[in-house]
């Protein structure tokens, strides 16, 4: 039985993530719970992040989906008939339930930036996503059809709020970068998801002045789609570009201290002689769930992920003081992002999509080992793929929260425009070639050496896909689609066109020969 993908389990309501799935699965997590508890299962090191193994309560959040409810109250009932303790924290953003989770566990229904017919389930320990085997013991014990606690050890939920905790957290730790926003003017497009009640609270905390748009928590998703693209955030972009037009310093307040007392001190109720900012020094996007981020700039040009990860990932490794710090990838993210980490110091780690978390552990494992990579100076100080962030230092989850709080507060010391420019930015393309999914092996098998042999000057890794980096920093990712019927090109280069063009060709032939 399959049912985890590379986000946990996702799918159409109404055939797949049903209540009854709902109501099997928390029965088999309750059991999978309380067999740890008693030490009869055993645990992978990826899944624990304290030296105590997590008491056997599962905290329980939903996003804002029309369907939630109804799959929450199924999930509850399986976890308390498994007999594990429930905590109902009602509607929270995915990486709010995931703080949440820390020291125990948690479980999630959402189906993120999925569209409104669709809903999901990710699973959490002690802060930080199922690892593999963990999901494959679930599954094996919904396809047990796994049975209930006995009657004397079905629980009651209770309720608990735990949004609160983790906004003022959130606070916390964006505050040790940057600068005070003190009158920053950032826009920030909700997409009626759950970043609505987090994303604007903690920016304005934090002092900026903030304007929302679709600012309204609504799982039909009515302002716009709930994957933010710069397609569905044309509105955003527009409203920032108008806005912009004709300002000299987007988003930043004037201060001239022309109105201030003689010795620079505010009397009461005086500004100090700043003005209201005009305009936006930046824009913010989330998906439903509050993981993603997409950033827009002053013109109303949305930001590469990759260089969003790029300049994060520079910064923690300067910041780090760890004799050998580690950032952790996808395959399809840039090598900017490399070129970024080695200038600071640091070197980068790759890991199959939708394993940040395994890929953290891993890192981990090794330093431990001594005959591993590594040493024992060896840190990772974050973890990314495109759009999606672990802030290593704050938890081991993905949360597009706190990376609207940290980048806020560096575009406050530094402009984007400055934090941007480091960042080689070549032009990216990801194309889909059809391939029946029975060809996939076959096709992926002869690319192995297909690929290599029509590129003979450039550096190939084969760990997830086939990887091609060739020496003026360009490099190309051919791997399957893990849903659908393709083999996907990523390939990043100043003459992109040409080196896709290529690629597929060989690409193309595998499939035929398969």
């Amino acid at each position: 039985m399959d049912l985890f993908g590379t986000a946990g389990i996702r799918g159409g309501v109404e055939d797949r993530v049903t209540p009854a799935l709902a109501l099997a699965v928390g029965r088999a997590v309750g059991a999978e719970i309380r067999s740890r508890a008693d030490g009869s299962a055993d645990e992978s090191p990826s899944e624990s992040t304290s030296e105590s193994p997590p008491e056997p309560t599962v905290v329980l959040a939903r996003d804002g989906r029309v369907t939630g409810p109804a799959l929450a109250a199924a999930m509850e009932a399986g976890l308390a008939a498994g007999g594990v303790a429930v905590r109902r924290a009602g509607r929270l953003p995915t990486p709010a339930l995931a703080h949440a989770s820390q020291g125990r566990y948690g479980v999630m229904l959402t189906a993120s930036h999925n569209p409104p017919t669709d809903n999901g389930i990710k699973l959490f320990r002690d802060g930080t996503e199922f690892d593999r085997d963990a999901e494959r013991a679930v599954e094996s014990r919904v396809a047990d059809e796994e049975s209930v606690a006995r009657w004397d050890e079905w629980t009651e939920a209770t309720r608990i709020d735990p949004l609160g905790d983790y906004l003022a957290d959130v606070r916390e730790y964006a505050a040790e970068f940057g600068a005070d926003l003190d009158g920053l003017r950032v826009a920030v497009d909700c997409g009626n998801g759950m970043s609505a009640p987090a994303t604007p609270t903690v920016l304005r905390e934090l002092g900026a002045d903030v304007v929302t748009l679709n600012g309204n928590v609504d799982g039909h998703f009515p302002g716009r789609g709930s994957k933010p693209t710069p397609e569905t955030l044309a509105d955003l972009r527009a409203f920032v570009a108008d806005a912009n037009e004709g300002v000299a310093e987007p988003g930043r307040p004037t201060n001239d201290g022309s109105d201030g007392d003689a010795d620079g001190e505010r009397g009461d109720g005086d500004d100090g002689g700043a003005d209201e900012a005009e305009g936006f020094a930046f824009a913010i996007g989330h998906d439903g769930d509050a993981d993603r981020i997409v950033i827009v700039d002053a013109d109303g040009e949305v930001v590469h992920e990759d260089t969003v990860l790029a300049v994060l990932a520079e910064r923690y490794t300067r910041e780090s003081d760890a004799a050998d710090p580690v950032v952790v990838t996808t395959p399809n993210a840039s090598g900017r992002i490399d070129e970024r980490v080695r200038e600071a110091g640091g070197r980068v780690e790759r890991v199959r999509l939708g394993a940040l978390h395994e890929g953290i552990a891993a890192v981990r494992e090794a330093a431990a080992n001594p005959d591993g990579a590594g040493g024992d100076d060896t840190r990772v100080v974050f973890a990314a793929e495109p759009w999606k962030h672990i802030h290593v230092g704050f938890g081991g989850w993905i949360d597009g929260v706190t990376s609207a709080a940290v980048l806020a507060r560096l575009v406050a010391d530094e402009g984007l425009d400055a934090l941007r420019e480091p960042v080689t930015e070549r032009p990216y393309r990801k194309v889909s070639v059809s391939c029946p999914d029975d060809a996939k092996e076959s096709a992926m098998d002869r690319l192995e050496t297909a690929l290599p042999g029509a590129f003979p000057d450039a550096a190939v890794d084969t760990d997830h896909g086939v990887r091609l980096e060739f020496d003026d920093a360009s490099w190309t990712l051919v791997r399957p689609s893990g849903t659908e019927p393709y083999v996907r090109v990523y390939a990043e280069s100043d003459d992109v066109d040409r080196l896709v063009a290529e690629v597929e060709d060989v690409v193309e032939d595998a499939i035929a020969a398969a």
